[in-house]
């Protein structure tokens, strides 16, 4: 964790050291990574991207689907089926599905890999 969200730091400033390089490589190489991103992420449906930290030595993703957890939802909360790190909203999720979604993925997992998943996106406003 940064000590910048360890500590509740803000950042007013930054400064960036930048380097040239030649305009043609770098637009492929951004239109590469496009691709990829879209490939792979479910980006045509609204979510707070991935849902949950990689567990030391494991892969979110991986144990989500090994639970037999991808395309599950409650809902319209839906663990994504084109990558399971993601929880989706496939129209009207509210915030108490997706809460839901994400404690029913963190029990299973837990059960059947005795892993803890903690969630990459901070909750703020839930009742405790």
């Amino acid at each position: 964790m940064s000590a910048i969200i360890k500590y509740g730091y803000t950042v007013l400033e930054a400064t960036f050291e930048l380097q040239n390089g030649e305009c043609e490589k770098i637009h492929e190489r951004i239109d590469d990574l496009t691709r990829r991103r879209t490939e792979k992420q479910p980006l045509e449906y609204p979510s707070a991207g991935s849902t949950f930290k990689r567990p030391e030595g494991y892969f979110a993703a991986k144990l989500i689907e090994d639970s037999g957890l991808k395309g599950i939802n409650i809902g319209d909360a839906e663990v994504s089926s084109k990558h399971s790190g993601f929880i989706i909203n496939k129209g009207n999720a509210n915030a108490q599905d997706i809460l839901d979604l994400i404690k029913k993925v963190q029990e299973t997992v837990k059960e059947n890999f005795n892993v803890d998943l903690h969630t990459e996106v901070m909750i703020v406003g839930e009742e405790k």
